[in-house]
């Protein structure tokens, strides 16, 4: 099992930039494809980025494509999401989530483990 804590959230205005990062607590970190899930208020929960065991894959969602950056730490049990060029529409709760896989992928149903959320919201 593994506990996972956000922060890095906050209001910034479109166009700027945030990190969020997600302190995991546990030896078998390492073990895990990481992702981060965000859910607007009226709308369901995206997947919209994950990384492998070794970091060494990423994947992203469409929405984030280009804009977003998934990486991690092992040796510091640590996640980061940077996010550039933010819109409104990326304004939700971003969660850390953990899936014990050992292949990365993007089903979101399959993140076992979730952080309590970090609020990012993005001001026209």
């Amino acid at each position: 099992q593994v506990q996972l804590v956000e922060s890095g959230g906050g209001l910034v205005q479109a166009g700027g930039s945030l990190r969020l990062s997600c302190a995991a607590s546990g030896r078998t970190f390492r073990s895990y494809v990481m992702g981060w899930i965000r859910q607007a208020p009226g709308k369901e929960r995206e997947l919209v980025a994950a990384i492998s065991w070794s970091g060494g894959t990423r994947d992203y969602g469409d929405s984030v494509q280009g804009r977003f950056t998934i990486s991690r730490d092992n040796a510091k049990n640590m996640l980061y999401l940077q996010m550039n060029s933010l819109k409104p529409e990326d304004t939700a709760v971003y969660y850390c989530a953990a899936s014990p896989s050992s292949i990365i992928h993007m089903s979101l149903e399959r993140y076992d483990y979730w952080g309590q959320g970090t609020q990012v919201t993005v001001s026209s």
